[in-house]
Formats: structure tokens, sequence, C-alpha cells
């Protein structure tokens, strides 16, 4: 009763409800009729583009993919382009971006302790958690002891607000002088781009927990949406990055599309960032398979037609397909336990040649557990046949 009243009672956050509002109404009410009375030249739009980029994936590379999760180490030359990058979306320092976001996943979806909970419904996880100061908006960097040793971030959070000043005015004003339109790159570069990386990242927080699929796990809202993925440079496949949130690629199949993870790994091979974190494919398949376990048991639970001798052969199908998982799982859980032992036993050097040894082995139970996806195919789709 008294967290939710401390929540019912929060106070207005001012200055981020300011910007929040007066911004999106700026760019309404300006951007068309600059756009309708001026000629805006291919410059203007190519530096819009650009910055367009920079800052949509320095929130995704950087903000999220480095600091926040840690899913790979990066230059000094490629953290300082995705700071400025950060400082011009305007989302918060690097410390309140990173300590608000673990705690939103440690809690997800919890009410009070989440900062941006879908369970409060679209606007709150959209932007409404900024616009009061909600109790579990209140951070005291405890989760952050990695980015706090660190003085460049150190800087930034002291000093946030010289930073996004210079950022947001001076980096534009600067691009529209050396292109010959300074007022057409403050108002494309500058305003409206400001406003669409607000609202395309703040997608990820209502939407991607709202409209999708969840083929990883169903303990929490995330959901997979590839049309999401393509204004959010590649934050769509939410579901995937929830449940392993230390892989460098939320897009995981290669036909996904995910630019933050190509970005990451085209700089690897400059030697610009390195120990890129990669969940093991036999891993991300059992996950996959465990849930269609999932979707079918409840399918089959639920069956409404007549218990024909065709029917109970499905179920006993469904059954036997269930133990034959469970061996498999069992398989694996040998596999793994004898990596470590082997491991153990083997000079730091040649680890490699473990993992060399045992891959066809892990490859074997990978294959395995997509063939139980494709039986529990057929026996869903007998399920359907028998349907009234």
């Amino acid at each position: 009763m008294a967290e939710n009243q401390s929540f019912e009672n929060a106070p207005i956050n001012w200055i981020p409800a300011f910007v929040l509002i007066s911004t999106p109404l700026a760019a309404l009410l300006i951007v068309p009729y600059y756009l309708l009375t001026h000629s805006v030249s291919w410059a203007v739009w190519a530096v819009f583009a650009f910055f367009m980029a920079w800052t949509g994936m320095s929130i995704t590379v950087g903000y999220h993919r480095l600091w926040s999760h840690r899913t790979y180490q990066a230059h000094p030359i490629v953290k300082w382009f995705l700071l400025i990058g950060g400082t011009l979306a305007v989302q918060g320092s690097v410390f309140d971006w990173c300590a608000g976001h673990r705690l939103h996943h440690r809690h997800v979806d919890d009410i009070y302790e989440d900062p941006y909970s879908a369970k409060r419904g679209f606007l709150f996880s959209h932007m409404g958690w900024m616009l009061k100061n909600y109790p579990s908006g209140h951070y005291d960097y405890k989760n952050i002891p990695d980015l706090k040793a660190d003085p460049v971030l150190v800087a930034q959070d002291k000093y946030y607000a010289v930073w996004i000043l210079l950022a947001n005015l001076g980096l534009p004003a600067l691009a529209g002088w050396l292109i010959g339109d300074v007022v057409g790159t403050l108002l494309l570069a500058g305003l409206l781009r400001l406003v669409l990386t607000h609202h395309f990242t703040f997608f990820i927080n209502s939407l991607c927990h709202m409209f999708g699929t969840r083929p990883y796990t169903d303990t929490n809202t995330a959901r997979d949406n590839p049309i999401l993925a393509l204004f959010t440079w590649g934050e769509g496949y939410h579901n995937y990055h929830h449940y392993f949130q230390y892989d460098y690629r939320n897009g995981v199949k290669w036909w996904q599309y995910d630019p933050s993870k190509w970005f990451i790994y085209g700089l690897s091979k400059l030697g610009l960032t390195s120990d890129l974190k990669r969940v093991p494919d036999v891993t991300i398949q059992h996950a996959q398979t465990e849930m269609a376990f999932k979707r079918a048991e409840r399918k089959v639970a639920t069956f409404s037609g007549n218990l024909t001798t065709d029917m109970q052969m499905v179920k006993e199908r469904f059954t036997s397909e269930q133990q034959a998982f469970k061996q498999t799982i069992a398989e694996w859980q040998a596999l793994k336990t004898k990596a470590i032992e082997m491991k153990k036993n083997e000079f730091a050097q040649r680890m490699n040649e473990v993992d060399d040894k045992l891959k066809d082995q892990f490859a074997s139970i990978e294959q395995k557990l997509r063939n139980h996806v494709q039986q529990l195919d057929q026996v869903l789709g007998q399920l359907k046949g028998k349907q009234i």
C-alpha cells in the first residue's frame, strides 16, 4: 500500500518532462513549416542520416551492449565515439542509463522495482516513467562499480548538462556551418533527429514488451519483433536479449536485421573491439526447444476435440517425445561436465583443442534438439486435425 501511494503521489520530474513534451511539439510545428518554405540540400539530409545512425547506435552499441551488459571490449577511440553519440541522444549519462537498465533486467516486469515496467502500461513504459520522480527511478549506483571506475564516465556524469549542450547545439551547428546551412541542420540533424531517436529507443521498453513472439522464454514480457528491429538498430529481438543478455548480438540468426551486431563485429575485424561474447548455439537451441515443448504441452492440455483412439496416440507420441527430450538434455549435461573435466586436465594453451574435440558432439546435441522441434510440429499438426 505504501509503495503504491509513493508511486501515485510522485512529484513531476520537471526537466525531463519539459524536454520530452516540448521537443516533439516543436518538431511537429517547426520542421514541416521549414521543409515547406525552404529548400533543403542533400548535404543536410546526409548529415541528418549520419547523426541518426551515430546517435541511435551509440545507445545500442555503446550505452546498452558495451556499458550496460559488457558484451564486448572496445578501443578508447570507439568508446569516445559512442560516448559523444550517446550524449547527443539526451537519454541521461552512462551512469543513469546503465544503472536503470541493470535494474530493469534484475527486476523485469516488477511494477515497483523495474524502472520502466511494461506491467504498468504502454504510456508508463514508453516515457511516463521519466515524467515523474518515481521511487524506482532513484538510482544509488551500487550496481555500476565497474563504470564508476572510469574517469571519463565520471566526468560525463558530473558535467552532463554541459556535455549535452555542447553536443546537441555545437555539433549540428558545426556540421551546418561546414555545409552552408546552419538552421536547416539544427532543425533536422538536431531537433528532428533527437525526437525520433528518443521514441525509437522508447519503443524497446514499451512495444517490445507488448507485441511479438517469445521463442526463447515466457518468464517475462519481452518479445522478439522484427519490425521494431528496423527502427531500433536491431534491438527489436528483445525476447532473445532478455534471456541471453550477455550476448553482443540481439538478432542471433544470420538473417535477422541487427546493424548494431554487424557494427561491433566489423570493428573487431579492424582490431577496435574484442572479446565478443556469444551464447553457444546448442544453448540457444535448447531454449527454443524447451519453449516449443511448453507451447505444445499447453495445446495438448487444452485439446477440445474427441478423445478418440487416434487422439490417444497423439498424446502418447507427445509423451514419448518429452522423454526423448529429457534424455537429450541429460546427454548435453554429461557432455558439458566432460568438457569441464577435460579442460581441468589440460594446459591453458590447449583448451581450444578440447573445444575442437567436442565440437562435433555438441553439434550432434544441437541437431537432436532441432529434431525434437520438428517432431513436435508433426504432433501438433495431427492434433490440429483432430479439433472439432
